[in-house]
């Protein structure tokens, strides 16, 4: 049995000829109110369409950059307290830090950290204050941000020199109010030189060590102040971020070889958190699209109903354009030409402003200092995507129209008023 080539050739020659394109036109034109309002539905679709996955790709990127901000590629860990008996043999020592640094094959840099609470006098009270102790890495792998001064060097690490770094809040309420560098402060029984001004590039809101008011001093006079000899985190910085699995696993193996298996040691990474992050913005970038989605098919719907409705109004016409020798398949093309040029020509002007509203939102943001660095990416596969998904639902849905017009019998047409 050959294939019938007739059929999709007819179809072919008709939608080439430009009468079919005047009299789709010129049916619209004619009902210009209806047809804005029925495409009102599919520019809405398409321009959600493509600002949804704009905003999906803006939050992604602030995500990582918000993580990537805490420390890059790091790995932290620390001593399981509670629930046994505890030694201070078990807890990461500064032999387990240089363990690990001359182990661990993929680590570029390790640091530990060692905090406790003490007071200063600010504002005429005692404020509560978190003195951390900390090694000479330790700036670069938290990506701390050093506002005026500097950092510590390798011979104040080594003679516990008595100097400090502060965080901006610290600097602007103790007194003297504003403390310059090279001022003294006192806190607790101990005197500090301020040698700079700090802050977290990304503030963690006190869930890692450095909190709203801090000083950093060296590792070596917290051992000395307080006898212990131990760190309370230890963190690592993998070579790339392809390497943070495998480096948390080489720290874990490190520090229950030297330890045993009996010490419990939380060994992590900040991949899980951006894995979860992704997840959530991919199961929110979905049920947006879905909501898209439902908007075009509620807006086929209406192109659907509102062509049956002209389909009706134009029996008179349809029998006309028979009678005068235009084959079924003519009639059928003007109709989904029609609901095509509706569905495309919406999804063009929602397209324009899915294309314009990211732009818009990057002026808005320039107005917040704390958004500065974020922008909207454009994604040009979802403005593919808007075009060839509302155009595919006019000619769906204007199909049962269409095909509803080409059977109507030419007698019965003529004699519809």
């Amino acid at each position: 049995m050959k294939p019938n080539l007739e059929f999709p050739e007819a179809i072919c020659t008709s939608l080439l000829q430009n009468e079919t394109w005047s009299l789709a036109w010129e049916a619209i034109r004619t009902n210009a109110i209806r047809a804005v309002l029925t495409m009102l539905g599919v520019t809405i679709g398409s321009a959600c369409i493509v600002f949804v996955v704009s905003i999906a790709l803006a939050g992604k990127k602030y995500v990582v950059a918000q993580i990537e901000g805490v420390g890059a590629n790091i790995v932290y860990a620390g001593l399981q307290h509670g629930g046994g008996i505890e030694s201070p043999a078990n807890e990461i020592s500064p032999a387990d830090l240089e363990s690990i640094r001359e182990n661990a094959a993929d680590v570029v840099r390790v640091a530990g950290t060692h905090d406790i609470k003490m007071t200063i006098a600010a504002e005429g009270e005692d404020l509560p204050v978190n003195v951390v102790g900390v090694t000479e890495e330790f700036q670069a792998i938290r990506n701390l941000e050093v506002l005026s001064g500097r950092y510590f060097d390798a011979d104040e690490m080594e003679k516990r020199s008595k100097v400090c770094l502060i965080t901006k809040h610290l600097a602007a309420v103790m007194e003297p109010p504003g403390a310059a560098i090279g001022q003294q402060i006192r806190v607790g029984e101990l005197s500090f030189t301020v040698i700079g001004i700090f802050q977290e590039r990304v503030a963690t809101f006190g869930e890692s060590e450095i909190a709203t008011d801090s000083l950093l001093v060296p590792f070596s006079l917290i051992k000395y102040y307080t006898g212990e000899d131990y760190f309370r985190t230890l963190y690592a910085q993998a070579d790339s971020s392809e390497d943070v699995p495998f480096v948390t696993k080489e720290i874990g193996e490190v520090l229950h070889r030297r330890h045993g298996n009996e010490p419990k040691y939380t060994v992590d990474n900040l991949t899980a958190l951006l894995e979860a992050t992704r997840r959530i913005s991919l199961a929110l970038t979905i049920v947006l699209l879905l909501v898209a989605f439902v908007v075009l098919i509620v807006s086929g719907i209406g192109i659907m109903n509102i062509m049956l409705v002209t389909v009706t109004e134009r029996t008179h016409e349809i029998g006309i354009r028979r009678a005068v020798g235009a084959r079924r398949i003519d009639i059928m093309c003007q109709f989904l030409v029609e609901a095509v040029l509706i569905s495309g020509t919406g999804s063009l002007i929602g397209v324009v402003i899915g294309i314009l509203l990211p732009f818009a939102a990057d002026v808005a943001l320039g107005f917040f200092p704390q958004f500065a660095n974020l922008s909207l990416p454009l994604s040009w596969v979802s403005v593919i995507v808007a075009l060839f998904v509302s155009c595919f639902t006019g000619l769906i849905f204007g199909y049962l129209p269409a095909s509803r017009a080409a059977n109507l019998h030419p007698s019965e047409s003529l004699r519809y008023e």
